[in-house]
């Protein structure tokens, strides 16, 4: 296992950044830094109404998208994993997590949008992701295939087994602290209760899945942003030194626990990823189930999605390690968790443990669904996606009271994987999403509200949907 995680701290230094880097940088060109000019878009496509889907059904709205695919990004990395990063590699990792969050957002509205040009109409409404546009836009449906089992394993699978873990663990600490005995049957019960609840939103489907997450994440997003600030309110003293920090170690200007300038950039860089996933193929997934008139809008909004995760959640974390005096070179100490108790003392640690309770309980939702999505790609029945509801429960159950550090070394093996082979894709889709992105642009200029059909980008083969609407295009101003 030493040998095997060796090699995968290799894979990542010289294959896996080095590809995100590059795909982002080029796309930051061709698209004149869509994440920047077309920032306000962004936020403008979150209120995007979807209509009515067949009998009368609401659609996936681009919230609902967006929410599904924040719920699998929020999660234990935005608290221990930037905790991780600080420890080994200084205040200066934050510095670099905010570069790759701002680079790598060009990529997350790259494979977006293509997973919008790419994807197919179900009766439920829409599927799609990075093995759909292999299929349809790389016409390499083998591809699309290991692509898929990769995710499988590694979401639904490995880390919800990891999720599971980690919520029983918050909970049994929340237990400890208001005096209650805990012990293994503590932990089977909440196994049980965990597993009860993924079943009941699982087997629900995909509309149960859009409605539970559109509830869930901005409620767990603004209880974790209003403790944080708080902290740095009430250490608002300790915040310039903070930031003098972040820029002093992130250029190697000053060093703390040692570590190497190249050790801050890589631990910023793949901190930074594992958190919003940018460039990683899952949440295009969730970005292809949403109803909205044109793919760049639904491309803008995934990538406001990793400003989301990594600028606001990820930030907030960090200040509440930087501004509490933080000791650096142990990565097994939660810096969060001791910032927290240090400042508001021990009832804001069971408002932690209530928030590392949603972030991974909305993770093991949304990790599932990209699993459903890749399923369905492989063999869209009843059967196999009943089967991957049943062995989903039951990883949860058995991820609670496991020991799991094998699972989670080998998926972050396979997330490596995972990455490079999207990236492969989305950079041999270049053309389309540049082609889609100048059709988007050529009709806000001319004052209209964007709409994609098959005859908006002459040339482009495989599109599943998009069919001409019957209805011309409706001015901005007038809608």
């Amino acid at each position: 296992m030493d040998q095997l995680l060796s090699w995968n701290d290799q894979y990542w230094a010289w294959v896996v950044i080095p590809l995100i880097v590059l795909t982002s940088l080029l796309y930051l060109v061709l698209t004149k830094g869509v994440q920047f000019r077309l920032f306000a878009q962004m936020i403008k496509g979150l209120r995007e109404d979807p209509g009515e889907g067949t009998e009368g059904h609401r659609k996936v709205s681009a919230f609902q998208a967006f929410a599904i695919s924040s719920a699998a990004r929020v999660g234990t990395g935005n608290i221990v994993g930037v905790s991780t990063a600080i420890a080994i590699g200084g205040p200066g990792a934050v510095f670099w997590m905010w570069i790759m969050a701002i680079t790598v957002a060009a990529t997350a509205f790259a494979e977006s949008t293509l997973a919008q040009v790419y994807k197919e109409r179900t009766p439920e409404g829409f599927k799609g992701g990075p093995s759909y546009y292999m299929k349809h836009g790389l016409k390499a449906p083998w591809l699309g295939a290991v692509f898929a089992v990769i995710l499988i394993f590694t979401y639904p699978f490995s880390f919800n087994m990891v999720q599971a873990n980690t919520f029983t663990g918050a909970v049994n600490d929340s237990l400890d602290g208001l005096g209650v005995a805990t012990g293994d049957t503590t932990t089977w019960i909440i196994a049980v209760v965990l597993a009860v609840i993924t079943a009941f939103v699982v087997f629900g489907g995909l509309q149960r899945i859009a409605h539970f997450a559109q509830l869930a994440v901005p409620a767990m997003a603004l209880v974790y942003l209003g403790l944080g600030t708080a902290i740095v309110v009430i250490n608002a003293d300790e915040l310039p030194g903070a930031i003098a920090n972040i820029f002093n170690s992130a250029f190697g200007f000053e060093q703390f626990a040692g570590a190497a300038l190249g050790t801050v950039i890589i631990q910023g860089v793949r901190r930074g990823m594992f958190s919003n996933e940018g460039g990683m193929g899952s949440a295009p997934n969730a970005g292809a189930t949403a109803t909205v008139s044109h793919p760049v809008k639904q491309g803008l909004t995934q990538a406001f999605g990793v400003y989301f995760d990594t600028i606001f959640i990820c930030s907030i974390s960090a200040f509440i390690v930087l501004t509490t005096n933080p000791v650096y070179g142990d990565a097994n100490v939660n810096l969060v968790t001791r910032g927290v108790d240090a400042t508001l003392g021990g009832w804001a640690l069971q408002v932690m443990a209530l928030i590392l309770v949603l972030f991974t309980f909305t993770s093991v939702v949304g990790n599932y669904f990209y699993g459903e999505t890749s399923v369905r790609y492989l063999r869209d029945s009843r059967w196999t996606v009943g089967a991957l509801r049943v062995i989903v429960v039951g990883l949860v159950l058995l991820g609670s009271v496991a020991s799991l550090e094998t699972v989670w070394s080998i998926a972050d093996v396979t997330m490596g994987l995972m990455a490079t082979v999207n990236l492969v894709a989305v950079l041999g889709l270049t053309g389309v999403t540049v082609k889609v992105l100048r059709d988007y642009d050529r009709q806000r200029k001319a004052g209209l509200d964007p709409v994609f059909t098959r005859e908006s980008v002459p040339g482009l083969s495989g599109l599943q949907v998009w069919e001409p609407e019957t209805a011309p295009a409706v001015p901005a101003a007038e809608k």
